[in-house]
C-alpha cells in the first residue's frame, strides 16, 4: 500500500527548546504529523528549534497548544527544502 504524503508547511516558533518539546509530544499523542526541525533563523532568532506540521491545521494547532498552556512565539505558513521523517 502506498504510503500518504503529507506537506508539513506549518511551522510553530518557540521561546526556548522545552516547549517545541513539550509540543510534539503533546501534539503526536493528538494524533497529528509533526516534526521537531531546527528553526530557521530568518523566521525567530529566539530557539534554535521549531516544530513542522500541516498548515492546514493551523487553528486547531494554535488551540491545542494554548488549552495545553505550551507557550510559543508565532505560528508561521514555512515549507523548509528537506522535511524529516517522523
Amino acid at each position: 500500500m502506498a504510503e500518504q504524503t503529507t506537506i508539513l508547511d506549518g511551522l510553530v516558533t518557540f521561546f526556548a527548546s522545552h516547549h517545541a518539546m513539550r509540543a510534539e509530544k503533546m501534539l503526536k499523542n493528538a494524533g497529528y504529523r509533526v516534526a521537531l526541525v531546527p528553526g530557521p533563523r530568518e523566521i525567530s532568532a529566539n530557539c534554535g528549534v521549531a516544530l513542522q506540521f500541516e498548515y492546514d491545521r493551523a487553528d486547531a494547532v494554535a488551540a491545542l497548544l494554548r488549552q495545553s498552556k505550551v507557550q510559543f512565539e508565532a505560528i508561521h505558513r514555512y515549507r523548509m527544502e528537506a522535511a524529516p521523517a517522523g
